[in-house]
Order: structure tokens, then C-alpha cells, then sequence
């Protein structure tokens, strides 16, 4: 009785969508969260960087940007937050492997069509 009355109770506290116990939601998460560092975070470190300091000052500061991927590899000591930090480290390296891929072919394909 006890535990239908817990089982009721959790399932009034979360939306019917929200499946955090299902076995894909950790590397869905970690995947998309390593995408979405790898995007949003350098652009936006480079913005407030240079509104604060300047251009040439965001310049010389942009490298540190560099200590994003401390994040994941810090979260690869404890057990329990492995799995999400190897499938964010997945994720970040799959977007630059896309975005310079792709940057890759369309300057070749520019300098072709140029030639």
C-alpha cells in the first residue's frame, strides 16, 4: 500500500514526458550539453570579454576559453556523473569535427570554383 501511495505521489510531482530513469536520457542530455558548450559558450565568453575589455584584449584572453573541456574531464573522476561526461566529450568533439568538416569542404569548394 505504502508503495503505490509513493509510486502516485511521484508520478503527480513529474510531467508524463519527463523519463529521467529511462536508459537514454543520461547521453541524450550529455551529448546536447557538449553541443550546445561547444557552441554557445566561446561566442558568448568572446561577447562579454570584449564588452568588458576591448577587442584586443578579448584577443589575448580568448585562449582560455580553451579551459571548457576542464568541465567534462572533472566530471569523468566521480562514478556517478561518468557516463554523462563521456557522452558531453562525445558531443563536443562530434561538433567540431562537424563544424570544421564542413568548413573544410566549402573552402574547397570555393577555392575550386575560383580557380
Amino acid at each position: 500500500m505504502a508503495d503505490e501511495t509513493d509510486d502516485a505521489a511521484e508520478r503527480s510531482r513529474r510531467p508524463d514526458w519527463f523519463h529521467r530513469g529511462h536508459p537514454v536520457f543520461f547521453p541524450l542530455a550529455g551529448f546536447f550539453t557538449g553541443m550546445a558548450s561547444i557552441i554557445v559558450v566561446p561566442g558568448l565568453y568572446a561577447a562579454v570579454i570584449k564588452s568588458i575589455a576591448g577587442y584586443e584584449r578579448a584577443e589575448e584572453l580568448f585562449p582560455f576559453v580553451l579551459l571548457l573541456l576542464v568541465v567534462p574531464i572533472a566530471m569523468l573522476v566521480p562514478h556517478h556523473t561518468r557516463r554523462f561526461a563521456k557522452y558531453m566529450l562525445l558531443g563536443m568533439v562530434a561538433t567540431i569535427l562537424v563544424v570544421g568538416g564542413v568548413a573544410a569542404a566549402v573552402l574547397w569548394f570555393l577555392l575550386k570554383k575560383d580557380a
